[in-house]
Parts: structure tokens; sequence; C-alpha cells
């Protein structure tokens, strides 16, 4: 969009419009990435041409897939825009089937733009970044933006896009950024440390006043996780969708394999939110499985195995093709370890390796009816003398989705928590 009395003296309709035609489906073409990068380039470009120096474009764009969003601002930054701003307006139905249970956005963000243009039109092609500098300025935009974003209700996926205007602004600026060797820093790179500032930010946010740095990869990622989905906003998205309807958009009806239950986000965002958090992926088989291109965060009922010593049972980071466990399964699961491992009626369990793995084990026995155990396991297993298991488990049932079991499981245990004498 190009707005109002800003053009130049050329030939287009006032408030005129460059469409790019389903840019979602920038994967799904016989033309590989770099050619619709290429089209999109003078696309914009000439958009950016008709428009006067001191003008303002709009790009409206919405995919929850990261390739598709690297393509575009690539292309917008390669044709010489400065994005200044990005603005989530709410345009989707939150309750639309294709939405539940996974990273959809719930606005079009609208990326405001201005011509990196000297007073004559033309391209500024001589102002060179230093990547120290902008490193450096990254984390206090983000730090700036996001506590912004959350008061207005704007968390999660929304939120991640939202502050890539504000931090392109430092990238964009320039007509390239360079490392101290003279090395070009690609925008795919700078979009990495976006990534991982945002994450960080949003780390913090959810645990207010805790140090974050003390929690586990695993605990820091599941936060994430969920709070990329926007999950604790969702108050249908069931954990086990054993029910998923068919039902898709456009943007997923490319027939590739499937992951269904659990809480679902594209592998590649999933790899970078990882990634900005110092966790990886393949080190977590047993708290994710990844099938295709998407990645999922297992519901609790299906860790019942590894969270009490049947790590072999544990599920692959690949699909294997072995069938899943069920939700009912995780009784009959709890009763045969019991009697294995012997804890049975006196005993606890022995508490697991990570704080999420220990408050999962609580919603486990809270959710089987081992009220006793659940005790045992919290006082003399030492659990709750962990404040980490409190902070974790009070931001998980802030984000867990309404009327799952995990919400109801780890309420549950929290309710518990002055009765056990914390």
């Amino acid at each position: 969009h190009l707005h109002g009395d800003l053009f130049k003296e050329v030939v287009v309709p006032k408030d005129s419009e460059i469409v790019v035609d389903r840019p979602h489906e920038l994967s799904n073409s016989t033309h590989d990435i770099a050619f619709y990068e290429r089209e999109l380039t003078k696309a914009f470009a000439e958009g950016r041409r008709v428009l006067r120096p001191d003008g303002v474009g709009t790009v409206v764009f919405a995919s929850k897939t990261t390739a598709s969003w690297e393509a575009i601002l690539k292309a917008v930054v390669d044709a010489g825009w400065i994005v200044t701003g990005s603005w989530p307006i709410d345009t989707e139905m939150e309750s639309r089937v294709s939405a539940q249970g996974q990273a959809r956005l719930a606005s079009s963000v609208h990326l405001v733009c201005r011509p990196r243009e000297n007073p004559d039109g033309s391209v500024r092609t001589d102002e060179i970044g230093d990547w120290r500098d902008v490193l450096a300025e990254l984390p206090c935009r983000i730090h700036d933006w996001m506590p912004r974003l959350a008061e207005e209700g704007v968390v999660g996926a929304d939120a991640i896009f939202a502050c890539l205007g504000p931090a392109l602004e430092i990238y964009s600026r320039y007509s390239r950024v360079e490392k101290t060797s003279g090395e070009i820093v690609t925008l795919k790179e700078y979009l990495e440390q976006v990534w991982a500032a945002v994450a960080k930010e949003a780390l913090s946010l959810l645990f207010a006043g805790a140090d974050t740095s003390g929690f586990e990869p695993d605990a820091r990622l599941t936060a994430m996780w969920l709070w990329t989905l926007n999950a604790g906003a969702t108050a249908d998205a069931a954990s086990q969708n054993d029910g998923d309807s068919d039902a898709t958009d456009d943007e997923e009806s490319s027939g590739k394999a499937k992951l269904k239950g659990g809480f679902i986000l594209e592998y590649d965002a999933a790899r970078k939110i990882a990634q900005g958090l110092g966790a990886h992926l393949e080190d977590l088989s047993h708290l994710v499985e990844i099938k295709g291109d998407q990645a999922r965060l297992l519901p609790v009922a299906e860790r019942t195995k590894h969270l009490f010593g049947k790590d072999e049972a544990q599920t692959p980071a690949r699909g294997s093709g072995k069938k899943k466990p069920v939700q009912g399964d995780l009784f009959a699961d709890l009763k045969e370890i019991e009697e294995e491992v012997g804890w049975g009626v006196t005993g606890a369990p022995k508490a697991g390796e990570t704080t999420l793995d220990r408050i999962h084990q609580g919603m486990i026995l809270f959710a089987a009816g081992r009220g006793e155990a659940l005790k045992r396991f919290v006082i003399e297993e030492g659990s709750g003398r962990d404040q980490r298991f409190w902070s974790l488990a009070q931001a998980l049932s802030a984000l867990y989705p309404a009327q799952t079991d995990e919400k109801r499981w780890v309420d549950g245990v929290l309710a518990r928590k002055k009765s056990f004498g914390f």
C-alpha cells in the first residue's frame, strides 16, 4: 500500500496497491525461493520508486512459516526500504478449526516502511553499519517493545513478528552491515539474532522476578513454546486432539506428513526458538517429536514412561512409525511402573533430573489420584523445596490452554502447595 498524496509525479492511481499473490506458497511452487525473492524485490523496488523519499509504505503480511517471512523481509530490504515499525491488526477468527493448538497468527502484521533514499530519489548505498553496534542495540530495542506489546495483549507468534519492524530498523537503515573482517552480514544471520533476543525477553516477562538462567533448557523451551502458540489465551485448543479435523487452510494443504495432538509448531520456528534459548531439539527427544516440517511438544501423558524410569519407551526425535500411547494409557503405565520399581503405597518415585520433569511427575501423580505419593514426592524427595518448582509450575498454569488436562493437573499440584507446608 502506497499511501495518500506522497506519490511522485507518475501515472499511478492514488492509494494504489501492489499485490503479491499468496506469498505463503513460496516453497510449494516449481520455482525456487530465490526466484520469488527476486520477483518480490522487483515489485517492492517499483513501489519505492513511485513513492516520494519522505513517503510511507505498508506491507501487510501474515504467515506462520519462517521461510515466507525471511523471503518477504529480504525482498523489502533489498528493494531499498527501511522497515520502521510493525503493527499487528486482528484479522483472523480464533475459533476456526485450523487455528486450534497451532502457532496461528491472530493478526496480519503491517510492516511500516520508508524509502532508503536521498532527497533526489536515488537509493542510499554508502552507509555501512558495524555488526557490533547493531548487535548492541538489538536487545535494547526488543526490551522496549515486548512489554508494550504485552500491555496491549499482543503475545505469542503475533508478538514475535510484531518485533520484527523495530528490530529491522536497526539493520535496514544501512546499505549493508559488515563485521570487522569486512564480511557482509546477511538478513538471515541477523534474524537468527532477533529470534534469540525475542526469546530471552519473552522469558523475562514470563518469569518476572525470577532468574531464568536457573531453569534447564527443557523448561525454557516448554515455556517459550507455549507462549509462542499463545496457548494460554486459546480456551478450546485441546492438548490431545484425538478428534482433529481434517480441515486445513490453503497454507497447510501441501500433503506433507503432519503430527497429531500435542502442541505443534513449524519445525524451523521451533528450531530457532530452541537455538535462541541455548537448547537443541535433537537433545530433547523425550520432550519434542519432529516429523516432516512440524515439531510437536509432547503431551505430559505421553511422557509417563520416560518420567518414571522407562527411558526405552521415550518418543524418538524423528517419527519412527511406532504407535503413540493414548491418553488412557497413563494410568496403566503408572501402575505397571509402580509394580516394577516398587515405590507403591509407602514410597515415592525418584525425582526427575530437571525441574520440568519433576513438575510433570507431580502432575501425573495428581492425575492418577496418587495423593500420598505426590505428597511424599514433593516433601520427602525435596521437589517442593526448590523454588524453581513452584515458579515454573505457576508459569505453566498460565501458559497451558484452558480445558486441557495439563492445565487441570498443574493447577491441582499448585493447589496443594500450602497444605504441603510451602
